[in-house]
Formats: C-alpha cells, sequence, structure tokens
C-alpha cells in the first residue's frame, strides 16, 4: 500500500474544486456495506482512513478549481448537464464486493456502461461551455471507495481483512448527479453541494 494523501498536482491546504459526483444520502444499503467493511478494516488502525457515510462517494468528472473557473461557466455547465438529463431515467446499480487497490479499498459499481454513458453526458455538458474538457474520456473505473491507505506498507493486511468478509453487495438507485466543490484539507475528502442535477 502507499499513502493515498499526497499533494496532487495543483492541490494544496485551503484549494477547492469543482467536480461532479455520485453521492448516497439516504441509501441505507450502500452505508450497511460501507460499514461491514470499516469494521473489518478498523483494526489497521492507522495504516488506513476509514471513509464516513456521509463523504462516500462515486467520482465522475472534474472541472477545475476555484478561482480558476468562472462561477458563471459552472452555472452554466449545471443547467447544460440539467437539460440533457431531463429525459434520462434513474439508474440501479449494484455496488461491492470490494477490492484492494494500493491506494485505496474500493468497491465496484456495476453495470459500468450507464455510468459511463452519464460520465459522457457530464463531459458534453462542460464542453458545451468551455473550450477544453478536462480529465480523459477514458479509463473511467466507477467505484465508491470505503477506505484509503494513510502510509506506505504491506497490503497483505488490508488484502486479508476484505476477502475475509462475505458480505452481500449492495444496491443504490441514482437518481441525481452532484456538482460540488470539494476539499481535501482534513485527510478526508470533503464537499459543499453546488447544484443537484436530477435524472429523469
Amino acid at each position: 500500500m502507499r499513502n493515498h494523501w499526497w499533494w496532487r498536482p495543483g492541490w494544496r491546504r485551503g484549494r477547492r474544486f469543482y467536480t461532479w459526483h455520485l453521492t448516497f444520502e439516504g441509501q441505507d444499503d450502500v452505508h450497511r456495506l460501507a460499514e461491514a467493511y470499516r469494521d473489518r478494516l478498523q483494526p489497521l488502525g492507522p495504516a488506513l482512513t476509514l471513509i464516513p457515510d456521509r463523504w462516500l462517494h462515486c467520482t465522475m468528472q472534474g472541472i477545475g478549481f476555484v478561482g480558476e473557473v468562472a462561477e458563471t461557466d459552472v452555472r452554466n455547465i449545471a443547467a447544460a448537464a440539467r437539460e440533457r438529463f431531463a429525459a434520462l431515467p434513474a439508474l440501479d446499480v449494484q455496488i461491492g464486493p470490494a477490492i484492494v487497490d494500493p491506494e485505496a479499498v474500493l468497491m465496484p459499481v456495476q453495470p459500468s456502461g450507464p455510468l459511463r454513458d452519464l460520465r459522457d453526458g457530464v463531459r458534453a455538458a462542460i464542453g458545451e461551455v468551455l473550450p477544453t474538457v478536462p480529465e480523459s474520456a477514458e479509463g473511467y473505473f466507477p467505484h465508491v471507495s470505503v477506505a484509503y491507505s494513510a502510509q506506505d506498507g504491506p497490503s497483505a493486511p488490508v488484502v486479508r481483512a476484505v476477502e475475509g468478509l462475505e458480505a452481500q453487495p449492495a444496491t443504490a438507485r441514482v437518481t441525481s448527479v452532484q456538482l460540488i466543490v470539494i476539499h481535501r484539507d482534513n485527510l478526508m475528502y470533503e464537499w459543499k453541494t453546488f447544484a443537484t442535477v436530477p435524472l429523469g
């Protein structure tokens, strides 16, 4: 495992970032599965940062740092997304079982195809407003992280903890996409919602 909390290019304490996520408020089954994994991982102590229900998310697509993207452009992107998603139905997805990545314990989200289509719609909305859409269109892997690696060290204890849990995958209904303002000042991804765009 390697420490997830290194400062990526452009990031520093106090910076805020506009991005699109799926969040899981009120999704009790997702919270049930996340709690089961947190219980298994908690004995590993400071090696991992466990993510509380409030901050569980599925990353979708970034826009840019606050101060580098005009707020009027962000509002126009939200409006473009709202128009695009008005005719799209809600999605039913399955989350888990978890896998171990060098920097996190991840719960894959399936089926991935509809989520990739949703992300493509977000990217198209950004492209209506900004001259360039950031981040790559390829290689998107929808997942919900339940823990981040907080230090460098062996992966075997984490793998044993995850593989030792026999839990039913969670089901979730995606009815909206959130445009958020995120930061990582406290060794956690925390945010305020800028706009919620419903599906259908």
